[in-house]
């Protein structure tokens, strides 16, 4: 993580991490942050068989749900801002078969109302990746009091 060389991460960093947390869907998926940074967010997710489809790859829905959560997520390290998904497109580029799926993000550029965000989605088999799925995401950046707007988990 970057908070040794930039300080004032080391905040956002945890505020997004406990908000991660609390996220029951990543918690039903079994996903997992696995790196974050200024700028960048790792998911990955583990092969079980209630992620598979009928021919035994992983769902589509899951490489989607990675995109959706880990661009957000990297959208939101850039200021610490509260972030939503207002838009991606996901290009599936090869089946997603093997024992992990990895999905990285990149702030490509950060901004006060929307970002724009890259991901990249890997499928790990016998510690090779292979490139599964791109995308491309347009991120909306809440300001204070349209993040207070959005109601609490009950």
């Amino acid at each position: 993580m970057i908070a040794n060389t930039d300080p004032e991460f080391a905040p956002i960093a945890t505020r997004i991490r406990d908000n991660v947390g609390r996220q029951g869907f990543m918690t039903h998926i079994g996903a997992e942050l696995s790196e974050l940074t200024r700028g960048s967010c790792t998911l990955a997710v583990d092969r079980r068989p209630e992620l598979l489809q009928q021919h035994g790859l992983f769902h589509g829905g899951v490489t989607a749900f990675l995109v959706d959560n880990s661009t957000t997520i990297a959208a939101a390290t850039s200021r610490g801002q509260a972030a939503l998904t207002a838009e991606y497109k996901l290009n599936l580029l090869s089946p997603a078969v093997g024992e992990r799926l990895i999905c990285r993000a990149r702030v490509i550029k950060p901004g006060r109302q929307v970002a724009v965000v890259a991901a990249d989605v890997y499928c790990l088999t016998d510690g090779v990746e292979k490139h599964t799925a791109t995308a491309l995401a347009s991120i909306a950046m809440l300001d204070e009091k349209a993040a207070a707007r959005i109601p609490s988990p009950a």
